[in-house]
């Protein structure tokens, strides 16, 4: 069989989370908010009282574990993006005066990238990864894609682009640019469409991953 195309997943497959634990993760996106929350403040979109910023978080911290449930079970994903948008609706919704005028869409996206800044830090490519995609991309005719479970699509693309590592792929997909998540077939065939693939090259392609989702 000639191989048309291989597809990657992201985590614990090209790259690893440092010493990971929920302790771990929970800190990096506590000081992601907090970098957040300090740009909201200098655009005065939030005010700088204890209790809005309070009321700030706990509404997203609710938000994003209902979406987080909720996209496990239903395999739509929630960007970040959009639960910045959310929070900060309710947050006016409860009587507070929220200067919406200054959230366009590249403004929210701006906030999600930097809610995951400290996530970036963390993960870091395998020995093997450089090694095994500059080899891939050596071989004629191969196309080679990422598929990515992730509320933010920056966020990865800042780590490839980091690590070097973004000119070895042909096309990028997360769960935030797509709206599904894995194992969706949806979202596969979407790449081997954006890959110039069809569905029936679909047996000629490799997907590479690390849990039964990615398949």
């Amino acid at each position: 069989m000639k191989v048309r195309g291989i597809i990657f997943d992201f985590g614990f497959t090209l790259f690893s989370f440092e010493n990971p634990s929920v302790e771990k993760y929970m800190d990096c996106f506590k000081r992601g908010m907090s970098k957040a929350i300090n740009v909201l403040k200098q655009e005065e979109i939030l005010e700088d009282s204890e209790q809005i910023l309070a009321d700030f978080m706990i509404i997203f911290n609710k938000k994003r574990a209902t979406s987080f449930k909720l996209a496990m079970k239903t395999k739509d994903e929630f960007p970040t993006a959009l639960l910045f948008s959310t929070t900060l609706d309710l947050l006016k919704e409860k009587g507070y005066e929220i200067q919406d005028e200054k959230l366009k869409v590249n403004f929210l996206e701006k906030l999600a990238e930097l809610y995951h800044s400290c996530e970036e830090e963390e993960w870091k490519p395998d020995d093997k990864t450089k090694f095994t995609l500059e080899s891939l991309s050596k071989i004629s005719n191969l196309k080679i894609g990422l598929i990515s479970n992730h509320p933010n699509h920056k966020t990865i693309k800042n780590m490839l682009k980091n690590n070097d590592l973004k000119e070895f792929f042909d096309v990028i997909v997360t769960s935030a640019k797509f709206g599904k998540r894995k194992p969706t077939s949806d979202i596969f065939f979407h790449t081997l469409k954006r890959m110039g693939l069809t569905k029936n090259d679909a047996e000629h392609c490799i997907m590479v991953g690390d849990e039964a989702a990615d398949i």
